[in-house]
């Protein structure tokens, strides 16, 4: 059913020329509140006019938005996954999101500020238009439109994507409109919302490949590419293929994504792109390196560059704050804690789960005892560069004892040492309790175990890609980064074909690409012994997708990819939970009607998250609330030499140092998510409507044609149940 939806058109922002387009020459081509059209026929105005579309779609390191998908952090959907404890909104068992009210709204990832063309998402959708149609109208040559227009085309379908996997159909805007109340648009069905974003991408790939399907891609680093397009579209029919828009399984979809994406793979390949490796990969760091690669970086499929311009807030200033956030405080930065979940979920080093995991039960356990206390011992590679313990290195090029004189002041050898202590015994069993002092001046700012995803670590780059100003505070700072952001890798690229060719039944040819994965992780791919893959997915379907489904959450840890497999598969309850008003034709009905039944994966409905730190040993008493007060360093306790990462006798570092553990250390569990007002544990609680958002009270307010999704209270007729069917076609 189409019904429609009013659209103000709102006025143009000026282009944002950072590249050949020079200020003057805008100056004289157009003014800051509208486009003289005679801009599009010279091509450094069009350049100027696409550069300002990538400053508004690139995903930044921001939070959770409607203009910026997750990124990693412990955002709306970070903390609704196993990376981070802290109920969020969408899984809060006390709070149930509202589309009638400002009081627990549903987030707004449809609307924005419709009064600022900057801030609202159909005002970007109309620059991007106007840039279509500008182009398309100009004097310049094929080969220039399309070298242009293949771009604002991937722009325009990355927009609609990021609308559809929340709200299925949605209107679609495709030409520029009059700033009247009759300019209306109905909200398609996902169908056609679906095959409009294909349409968009296939026309900027084929619009692209002569430019980028050369071997190498663009010169000019940063650029979408033909094969971003069609990776996006690769990721885009896998979405459509999976439970969330597939409730019976139809595996014409399965089929259809695998032969078009596999034929795909061969157009990417020829943009440059593959899996980033480097022949000196000890213990995980090739991985590690590949996204604090400066250079063209054949991993990163579409990626957001940045610089490491110093300063606050000037105008050709663009950091990445990621190594900030993530640092410790006594190094200038402000650390992300990760769950205990996540890290009792990384495979042992023979790539299987710890025995003591109890989700994906499909996938072969490992006979490598998985040790609560020192849960570093023994594991894949990559968990040492995801997180990062006491007695670990962690080396950067700077000096934070310019900031604090109690803070390490040789960051080229710093050495992670955050356990803490209590002022009092009876905080120091206190799950609850936040009296702890972290050891080398982080005192109040610590963290249990800390992310170190994506870290710019000087032992595996030792030009690294930041300016580190110890004074300096806003902003970055003191790491004013340049790191690329990867939002796209080739890793998932493999992965997506990997699951539609499982999802199609091509499980060996499946089981290949999570193979290619695991061997940059340090497995055997020539010996299927050492790989860690579990045997039955060669020939079971639902255990192939669980294993790629667990190799996904393993690699892409931290990159805010998630939640959305979570979503899109369903797993918070499998699929089981009905909606108020929905037919029967969002039963699922396919994979057996659960879909955590199916593969063998524990729902997260009904689970919770802890963290875990490291306090000092009960023999050692309690300390006080300076750097001063550490017990250990009063009692003369030797620390080991940290861990480091690029030696090859890894493990008998581990071991000595999960001795120095055991001796004098004690691993807490501390409370993640939150308890009610009579300190009762709360659980995870995903409600079934939250599979599709409804829009909000505001929305729904300025644009009084619009259908409310099923399941939701429509805020313009009274609260009554939404109307609009997001899998009907």
């Amino acid at each position: 059913m189409k019904t429609t939806i009013k659209l103000f058109s709102l006025g143009l922002v000026s282009a944002l020329a950072f590249s050949s387009c020079s200020d003057s020459f805008l100056e004289e081509k157009k003014n800051y509140d509208n486009v003289n059209k005679d801009i599009y026929n010279y091509y450094e105005g069009c350049n100027g006019r696409l550069n300002d579309i990538y400053s508004w779609c690139l995903p930044t390191t921001n939070d959770l938005t409607w203009k910026y998908p997750s990124m990693g952090n412990a955002d709306e959907a970070g903390k609704s996954t196993e990376e981070y404890s802290g109920l969020s909104s969408f899984v809060d068992p006390q709070v149930e999101l509202s589309s009638t009210s400002t009081t627990n709204s549903v987030p707004d990832f449809f609307m924005g500020d419709q009064s600022n063309i900057q801030a609202s998402v159909y005002g970007r959708i109309r620059n991007v238009n106007d840039v279509i149609q500008g182009i398309s109208g100009s004097t310049l040559s094929e080969e220039q439109k399309n070298e242009l227009l293949g771009q604002v085309y991937f722009f325009r379908a990355w927009c609609y994507y990021n609308l559809f996997k929340w709200y299925g159909g949605v209107p679609l805007v495709k030409e520029t409109q009059d700033p009247v109340e009759s300019s209306v648009t109905p909200r398609a069905t996902s169908k056609e919302t679906y095959e409009f974003i294909l349409d968009d991408l296939n026309k900027a790939a084929d619009m692209l490949a002569a430019k980028t399907e050369n071997g190498s891609g663009w010169s000019e680093k940063g650029r979408v590419t033909s094969g971003t397009a069609l990776a996006l579209k690769g990721r885009l029919m896998l979405l459509w293929c999976s439970p969330l828009f597939n409730r019976a399984n139809d595996e014409n979809r399965w089929k259809t994504a695998y032969e078009t994406m596999k034929s795909d793979l061969e157009r990417i390949n020829k943009c440059g792109y593959h899996l980033y490796t480097a022949n000196d990969n000890v213990n995980g760091s090739a991985f590690a390196k590949m996204f604090t690669d400066g250079g063209n970086n054949p991993e990163a499929v579409f990626v957001t560059l940045y610089n490491n311009v110093t300063g606050d807030g000037l105008d050709n200033q663009k950091n990445n704050n990621w190594e900030r956030q993530i640092r410790p405080a006594n190094t200038g930065g402000s650390g992300k804690n990760a769950s205990q979940m996540l890290i009792n979920m990384f495979p042992m080093s023979d790539g299987k789960l710890p025995e003591s995991c109890d989700t994906y039960t499909k996938l072969a356990r490992s006979e490598k005892t998985l040790d609560n206390v020192t849960p570093f011992l023994n594991r894949d590679k990559r968990f040492y560069r995801t997180f990062a313990f006491p007695g670990f290195r962690w080396s950067y090029d700077g000096n934070a004892s310019e900031r604090d004189a109690n803070n390490p002041s040789d960051g080229a050898n710093y050495v992670l040492w955050n356990y803490v202590w209590y002022t009092s015994m009876n905080d120091a069993g206190n799950p609850e309790s936040g009296d702890s002092y972290g050891a080398d001046n982080l005192l109040k700012s610590r963290q249990g175990v800390y992310v170190r995803k994506k870290s710019d670590d000087l032992d595996v780059n030792s030009s690294p890609l930041y300016k580190y100003v110890a004074l300096d505070t806003k902003g970055a700072a003191p790491f004013y980064s340049a790191a690329p952001l990867i939002e796209l890798r080739y890793a998932e690229v493999l992965l997506n074909l990997a699951e539609v060719a499982a999802g199609a039944g091509h499980l060996d040819e499946a089981v290949g690409y999570v193979k290619q994965i695991r061997e940059r992780a340090g497995y055997s791919a020539a010996n299927s012994e050492d790989d860690g893959i579990t045997p039955a997915a060669y020939n079971d379907q639902a255990t192939c997708i669980s294993q790629i489904l667990y190799e996904r959450q393993i690699e892409f840890a931290y990159e805010g990819k998630r939640f959305d497999d979570l979503r899109r598969w369903m797993l918070f309850d499998g699929g089981i939970g009905k909606v108020e008003g929905a037919p029967s034709t969002w039963t699922l009905t396919g994979w057996g009607g659960n879909t955590c039944t199916w593969l063998g994966f524990k729902a997260l409905n009904g689970q919770r998250r802890e963290n875990i730190q490291y306090r000092v040993a009960d023999k050692y008493g309690v300390g006080g609330t300076t750097f001063y007060s550490d017990p250990l360093l009063k009692a003369g306790i030797e620390r080991p030499k940290g861990v480091d990462l690029r030696e090859d006798d890894l493990n008998t570092q581990l071991e000595n140092l999960s001795t120095w553990y055991k001796d004098n250390l004690k691993m807490k569990v501390q409370k993640g998510d939150g308890y009610d007002s009579n300190k009762n544990l709360l659980y995870m609680n995903f409600r079934p409507k939250y599979y599709f958002l409804g829009f909000t009270s505001g929305t729904s307010n300025a644009n009084k044609a619009l259908p409310q999704t099923i399941g939701w209270g429509d805020y313009n007729n009274g609260g009554a149940n939404g109307t609009f069917d997001p899998l009907a076609e």
